[in-house]
């Protein structure tokens, strides 16, 4: 039995394209690579599961933050996305997978147009040169639309039976997801953090400081309100309750824990963003007050002349007394 490997984004055009396979009689192995910045969780294999398909997800965080986000060949698109050499990449490795488990070729559920500036002709093709597997690169919901490929030409395919789909209308998806029975499946949504306007601002002051990944730093991008206090200082403060018990895990023990001890609010770090530098241990005493002033703005206690605020590193807790910012004084959040 012919044996293929299937990359899966997380959304419908994925689970299409590898069970447009699977009906064929080809043993589909569907994989995901997991980054701080995008991928699936264990929720996914269930939507595999209801096409008999396995899903394989496969973490591999910090090469792609080296060889791919910090100096991408193609550069980046609106963002952070380095879009075309994230697609190289993920087929690469893909292949890899593909010889490691002897399959014969591999598969995606790109959508010819779907995308304007990563799935048109010319970017497919720049996508499989990066990749190394040219020729071997099946996309069964567009094949029609582009050139037969080895796998098709060898009749490890049956060419007659993929689609020629293209475009940014999903009609023709739903209406294969129906006849097919294929319920559990994402609404349209970009996946991809780096897509994100306020994440990629976020993200460049991490490029710009450190040289290698530090995942809890990444990880605390996602979560609250962040403050640049100067170049290389941050506050970072909770947005609900979900994000304040998030922030405390995530606390260095560099950083300064701020909470106000009176009223309900907000958890907050004050965090030197390169560990590296030559930080004494020590925030200027202006900072914590300027930093607290923020964080009880947004706490319950925002409208009183002061407000009570712990100060906690170390397993120390100091108490002082601060007037809350008013929304004018507060800065822009990034």
């Amino acid at each position: 039995m012919t044996k293929a490997i299937t990359l899966y984004s997380g959304g419908l055009d994925s689970l299409l394209a590898a069970n447009l396979l699977s009906r064929q009689g080809i043993d589909v192995i569907a994989v995901n690579f997991k980054t701080p910045f995008f991928g699936v969780d264990e929720s996914a294999c269930k939507r595999f599961a209801q096409i008999g398909i396995p899903l394989h997800i496969i973490d591999i965080g910090e090469e792609y933050y080296t060889e791919i986000l910090k100096k991408p060949q193609y550069g980046y698109g609106k963002n952070l996305n380095p879009c075309i050499d994230c697609h190289g990449f993920m087929l690469k490795k893909a292949g890899d997978y593909m010889e490691k488990v002897g399959a014969s070729f591999l598969s995606t559920g790109e959508v010819l147009g779907e995308r304007p500036m990563s799935q048109n002709k010319n970017s497919l093709k720049i996508v499989e040169n990066l990749s190394g597997y040219a020729g071997y690169i099946v996309r069964p919901l567009s094949a029609l639309l582009l050139e037969p490929t080895i796998p098709e030409i060898n009749g490890w395919v049956d060419r007659g039976q993929l689609l020629d789909l293209s475009g940014r209308s999903r009609a023709r998806q739903f209406e294969l997801a129906r006849k097919w029975g294929i319920t559990d499946y994402p609404t349209p949504a970009g996946g991809c953090r780096l897509t994100d306007a306020n994440f990629s601002r976020r993200l460049q002051r991490v490029l710009d400081l450190n040289d290698s990944l530090d995942l809890p730093a990444v990880e605390i991008l996602k979560l609250g309100r962040h403050f640049a206090l100067d170049p290389n200082t941050l506050l970072i403060v909770g947005r609900n309750h979900a994000e304040n018990l998030a922030i405390e895990n995530l606390a260095r023990s560099d950083d300064l824990l701020i909470k106000v001890a009176d009223h309900p609010g907000p958890s907050a770090i004050l965090r030197v963003q390169n560990p590296r530098s030559d930080f004494s241990g020590d925030f200027d005493c202006q900072i914590i007050d300027f930093s607290a002033a923020i964080v009880a703005r947004y706490s319950d206690a925002k409208n009183q002349a002061q407000a009570q605020v712990q100060l906690i590193k170390g397993g120390s807790v100091e108490l002082i007394y601060i007037e809350p910012l008013t929304p004018e004084q507060t800065p822009a959040s990034l």
